[in-house]
C-alpha cells in the first residue's frame, strides 16, 4: 500500500467516473466503521449512561419531537 501522498496522487489520475465511484465507496466504508465503533460501544457498555438517560427522560416526559417546528 501506497503513502497518502502516493494515494492522492493515484486518485488525480483517476476518471471522473472513477474518482465518483470512489467517493461513494469510501462514503459507505466510513458509515460501515462509524457503524462498528456505535456496536463496540454499546457491547462494551460505554453508552450505558446515555442509554439509561434518555429512557429516564422519556418516561418522565422531558422529551419532545424535533421534526416539529419551534413555537
Amino acid at each position: 500500500m501506497g503513502t497518502l501522498p502516493e494515494i492522492e496522487a493515484a486518485i488525480k489520475r483517476l476518471l471522473e467516473n472513477d474518482i465518483r465511484q470512489l467517493a461513494a465507496w469510501l462514503e459507505e466504508y466510513v458509515e460501515q466503521m462509524w457503524d462498528k465503533e456505535i456496536e463496540n460501544d454499546l457491547v462494551s457498555g460505554k453508552l450505558d449512561k446515555l442509554i439509561a438517560k434518555a429512557e429516564a427522560d422519556i418516561a418522565a416526559n422531558r422529551v419532545r419531537d424535533t421534526a416539529l417546528p419551534y413555537p
